[in-house]
């Protein structure tokens, strides 16, 4: 067998090929892309007996996406994404001076897949749906977080110059990222045009963005709270903020609509996935929250050997630390935080929809736990179910995942 150290950088790789006992058959640094590739098919060649063949070779990475670990998994090597802190407290191991280069590095890998292969979980390639649900739905919610923060800062100006702005753009389901209240914004920034607006310009706004109920009470109270009197900057400062404002409009809008997009994009991804009805059966996944825990969790046979390390990668597992007499329980705080998150909205929309998960959260919560601990004990029960039902092929069923806490209740 061959063991290769490869220490990646974003134009090229060091690379470190060991034998079984450790000795250094070859060391070389290749291009990346296409070129670099065939030169790493080259140097194993070289040292692969005539029998032997791709499975035959151990690579130790750290990372375990891009296109260099998808090229090298189905080439059929065996790939090891090493986690760069466990790769990095082996280091200290095979050099004890502290010393640090891309070659020490390789060279480190080489040695940790040769010594420690068995501790360490192969790279498993996700099917290309599941890959492109992943491109989206991180896409999604990276733009998504940059709506906000852009909301927060036009947030923080309105309420530096224009107070009155946020009393009447955050009424009822009206809010500062709404189609309407943009519009708004961007039709008058300052408190002097915004106090001229008039209630049919107002009423046209809400209509634009399909607003329902009794809208023309909906606008007279807008412009009445536009119109009540504040505390404000001088007029050339109040320019100034609006200058702002309206730049910040211009971004948001341009944000809503490329998340509109992106949205359609992840539901058709998802929706063409072979385990989207398992996914939606689970209390609280709809077709964005599903799509982003399929694509964290990934969808590749054999990756999770049983339900207790799916739960201990989704990070919703406790952690226990003993020595002694002591003994403590703590949250995992190196996670996903993308799968993470995701797990802990599906709790939070589970217990408003499912009664056994409402009873679940509840019982909890009675016995001491927070509001959160509470979810994320909740989310690890939801994490289990959800791998017993792919693992089976069913839908969630309600009555099935808690007939132990029915008839315990009923004893």
């Amino acid at each position: 067998m061959l063991f290769v150290g490869d220490d990646w950088a974003e134009d090229h790789h060091d690379l470190e090929v060991q034998d079984d006992q450790g000795r250094v058959l070859g060391i070389r640094r290749v291009p990346e892309g296409v070129q670099g590739m065939v030169k790493f098919h080259e140097l194993i060649a070289q040292h692969l007996p005539d029998d032997g063949g791709p499975g035959q070779v151990m690579v130790g990475i750290e990372t375990e996406r891009g296109p260099w670990v998808a090229a090298l998994i189905a080439a059929g090597y065996v790939v090891f994404g090493v986690n760069p802190k466990l790769a990095a407290r082996h280091r200290e191991v095979v050099s004890l001076s502290g010393a640090k280069d891309d070659k020490t590095d390789a060279h480190s890998l080489a040695d940790m897949v040769r010594t420690r292969r068995h501790q360490l979980v192969a790279t498993e390639a996700d099917s290309q749906l599941a890959a492109g649900v992943k491109v989206l739905t991180r896409a999604h919610q990276s733009l998504i977080q940059e709506r906000t923060r852009h909301m927060l800062r036009m947030r923080s100006a309105l309420l530096d110059y224009f107070p009155a702005a946020l009393e009447a753009y955050q009424q009822g389901t009206l809010t500062l990222t709404s189609p309407d209240v943009l519009a708004l914004l961007a039709k008058a920034a300052t408190p002097a045009a915004a106090a001229k607006l008039t209630t049919g310009q107002i009423t046209a706004a809400l209509k634009t963005a399909r607003r329902r109920g009794d809208l023309p009470s909906r606008a007279a109270a807008i412009q009445a709270a536009l119109r009540t009197e504040q505390l404000g900057q001088s007029e050339i400062v109040a320019d100034a903020y609006a200058a702002t404002v309206r730049s910040t409009v211009a971004i948001l809008q341009a944000l809503n609509t490329e998340i509109t997009g992106l949205q359609a994009g992840v539901e058709a991804y998802f929706g063409r996935h072979p385990d989207v009805e398992i996914y939606r059966s689970l209390p609280g996944l709809g077709p964005i929250l599903g799509a982003r825990v399929l694509a964290e969790f990934g969808d590749a046979p054999g990756r999770y050997a049983d339900a207790k390390s799916r739960k201990n990668y989704a990070g919703t597992a406790p952690l226990t630390r003993q020595s002694g007499r002591l003994k403590t329980v703590h949250a995992r705080f190196v996670h996903n935080n993308r799968l993470v998150n995701a797990l802990d909205q599906q709790a939070g929309a589970a217990i408003l929809r499912d009664p056994h998960t409402r009873a679940y959260y509840d019982e909890l919560r009675t016995r001491g736990h927070g509001h959160h601990a509470a979810l994320r004990q909740l989310a690890n029960r939801l994490v289990g179910l959800l791998h017993g039902c792919l693992k089976t092929g069913t839908h969630y069923d309600t009555h099935t995942a808690w007939a132990h806490r029915t008839k315990t209740t009923a004893a």
